[in-house]
C-alpha cells in the first residue's frame, strides 16, 4: 500500500470515529429534522389519537357532570338556606288558627326576618296528597300547619326557637333544614369526588395506552434507534423525538375529545332550555338547575384536554428512557 493510500485510510478511520463520537446536536439536518422516528400519520398513530380522544371525551363529560351537580347543589342550598319553617301541631282544646297567628307574629318581630307566610288548612292538606292521594277528607285528622319564614340576613334562630317554645310549648317547632342541607352537601361532595376519581382513572388509562403504543413504536423502529446510537445520538435525543411525536398525537386527540365534550354539554343545555318551556319545565329546572357548567366547568374541560396531551408526552418519554436504559 502506498503512502497516499495509507493517509486516506487513516483519514477515513478518523472521520468514522469522529462521527461516532459526535453529539446529537451535530447530526446532519436531514437526519435530525426530516427523518421522523415516529411518523404520526400512520394507522397506529391515528388509532392512538382516536383512543386519546375517546378517553378525553369521557373524562371531560365526567368533569362537566360533576360541575353541573355541584352548581345545582349550590343553588339548592342557597334557596333552602334563605327559608326556615315553623310547624304548628294541633292539640285538643287549642285554637290552631290563634296559635298560627301568634307564631307568625313572633317570627315577624325577629330581626333578620323578611316575611312570613302561614299555610291555610287546605294548603297544608294538599301537601299530603303525594303520600295519601287526592280526594280524601282530612278534616278529622290533626294535620300540622306550616309557616314559611323568609330570611333577609342572619337572624338568631336559636332565640326564635326559644321564644316559640315558651309561648307555644309542645305546639310550635322551628326547622332550619340543617339536616337536609348537610345531606345535600354530602351528596354533592360525593358526586364531585366520584367524578374526580373517574377523571383520574381515565387519565391513567391514557397513560397505559401511550405506554403500549410507545413500546410498539420502539420495537418497530429498533433499527433506526440502533443506527442513531451508532452515529452518536444519545438517549435524550431519541426520547425527545418520541416525546414530540406523541405530544402531537395527544394534543390532537385531547383537542378532539374536549371539543366533542363541549358540544355535547352545549347541546344538553340547549335541550334543557327547550324543555323548560314545556309542561315539565319546573321539574327539570328544579333537578338540573340551569344545566350550565359556567367558566369553571369550561376551564376544567379544556384543562383535561391539555393534561391528556402532557400525560401522553411525559409517559412516552419515560417509556423510551426505560427502554433504552
Amino acid at each position: 500500500m502506498s503512502r497516499g493510500e495509507t493517509h486516506m485510510s487513516d483519514g477515513a478511520t478518523l472521520e468514522r470515529a469522529a462521527r461516532r463520537e459526535a453529539p446529537a446536536a451535530d447530526l446532519p439536518p436531514t437526519l435530525r429534522r426530516n427523518a421522523a422516528l415516529v411518523p404520526t400519520d400512520t394507522s397506529a398513530g391515528r388509532a392512538l389519537a382516536a383512543v386519546i380522544a375517546i378517553l378525553t371525551f369521557l373524562a371531560a363529560l365526567c368533569a362537566g357532570g360533576a360541575e353541573i351537580v355541584a352548581s345545582s347543589a349550590a343553588q339548592w342550598q342557597g334557596s333552602v338556606a334563605q327559608e326556615v319553617t315553623i310547624q304548628i301541631r294541633p292539640g285538643p282544646g287549642r285554637d290552631t288558627e290563634a296559635d298560627v297567628a301568634k307564631a307568625a307574629a313572633l317570627a315577624a318581630a325577629t330581626p333578620g326576618i323578611a316575611a312570613t307566610r302561614p299555610f291555610t288548612k287546605a294548603e297544608s292538606e294538599r301537601l299530603l296528597e303525594p303520600w295519601l292521594g287526592s280526594g280524601l277528607d282530612l278534616g278529622d285528622l290533626p294535620v300540622p300547619r306550616l309557616i314559611t319564614v323568609r330570611l333577609s340576613g342572619t337572624p338568631d334562630l336559636g332565640a326564635l326557637r326559644q321564644r316559640l317554645a315558651e309561648a307555644l310549648p309542645g305546639v310550635a317547632s322551628l326547622d332550619d333544614h340543617a339536616l337536609w342541607l348537610s345531606r345535600l352537601s354530602t351528596m354533592a361532595n360525593t358526586v364531585v369526588g366520584v367524578g374526580v376519581a373517574v377523571v383520574g382513572l381515565v387519565l391513567l388509562a391514557t397513560g397505559l395506552a401511550v405506554t403500549f403504543a410507545t413500546r410498539g413504536a420502539m420495537a418497530g423502529n429498533r433499527e433506526v434507534v440502533e443506527v442513531l446510537h451508532f452515529v452518536g445520538a444519545d438517549a435524550d435525543f431519541i426520547a425527545r423525538e418520541f416525546q414530540r411525536r406523541f405530544f402531537r398525537l395527544g394534543l390532537r386527540g385531547g383537542a378532539i375529545g374536549a371539543v366533542a365534550a363541549l358540544a355535547v354539554i352545549g347541546a344538553g343545555g340547549a335541550l334543557a332550555r327547550l324543555w323548560r318551556a314545556g309542561p315539565a319545565g319546573d321539574e327539570i329546572e328544579a333537578l338540573f338547575g340551569g344545566f350550565a357548567i359556567g367558566w369553571r366547568g369550561y376551564a376544567s374541560v379544556v384543562l383535561i384536554g391539555v393534561i391528556a396531551s402532557v400525560v401522553t408526552a411525559v409517559v412516552s418519554r419515560l417509556t423510551v428512557r426505560r427502554f433504552l436504559d
